[in-house]
């Protein structure tokens, strides 16, 4: 039993809370019933589980190594207001390849709920690979985590140069798809392919200059209210369920 906030092992775990820890230790916090098991049910390694004394462990977690905390340090540890009593430090995993068809690029997207909840729409819409390029946030951000809701251990999700990927995905026939409103054409009036990769940009500035120049067809999505935008988590979703149902016919 863990009781103390000044102990070396519960000082570690509250570092993993600053990017530059994580990636220097190569690891993550996860907290919560629903993302430790989705964490356990996939092919990722959990290192340690946490939990607090009155949490009742299921039959699995005997396979790792777990900490008993008392309630004060939990919450020392945790970022939620209401922690449900368990969390797990995972080792991140290295994806060097994007495979399959359908893959969703992002560029600059900053808000980790929004990236989150990417995350998860593009797993639920059966999109192979989510790329995060310079300037997304974090995706070991204890928010972003937590708003895939266990789906960043079922897609394969890197990070890297977008240029690169965009030249390697026309090299291999993709189409590349953009998002703005200008020179665009309503995504519902162009051809879903096979292959494509779909670009979605930054909260406020929207896809950079250079990467709409490399686009195959530069899409937008109609407004019939008075709205001038979208936010760009429910784009992305109405977009990437287009693309899934066209390539399922």
């Amino acid at each position: 039993m863990i009781t103390s906030v000044q102990n070396p092992k519960v000082k570690e775990w509250r570092k993993l809370k600053q990017k530059k820890e994580r990636d220097k230790l190569g690891i993550f916090l996860i907290e919560g019933t629903h993302l430790v098991e989705e964490a356990h049910s996939s092919d990722w390694e959990i290192s340690e589980i946490i939990y607090e004394e009155s949490y009742s462990l299921p039959e699995w977690a005997d396979m790792y190594t777990c900490y008993a905390v008392t309630d004060n340090v939990f919450t020392s540890i945790t970022e939620t207001k209401t922690p449900q009593g368990i969390a797990a430090i995972v080792r991140k995993q290295s994806v060097s390849a994007a495979t399959g068809s359908k893959h969703l690029l992002l560029d600059g997207i900053q808000d980790p709920g929004n990236l989150g909840t990417i995350i998860r729409t593009a797993d639920a819409a059966g999109f192979d690979t989510v790329i995060l390029g310079k300037g997304t946030v974090d995706l070991y951000n204890d928010k972003v985590i937590r708003s895939t809701q266990g789906s960043v251990f079922h897609l394969s999700v890197m990070e890297g140069d977008l240029h690169s990927y965009i030249g390697e995905f026309k090299e291999a026939g993709f189409e590349i798809w953009t998002t703005s409103l200008d020179n665009a054409e309503y995504y519902t009036d162009v051809k879903v392919p096979e292959k494509l990769a779909l670009i979605l940009g930054n909260e406020g500035a929207g896809v950079s200059t250079s990467i709409l120049e490399k686009a195959s067809k530069n899409v937008k999505i109609p407004m019939y209210g008075k709205a001038e935008s979208l936010n760009v988590s429910v784009a992305a979703g109405i977009l990437m369920y287009h693309i899934a149902n066209s390539t399922a016919k």
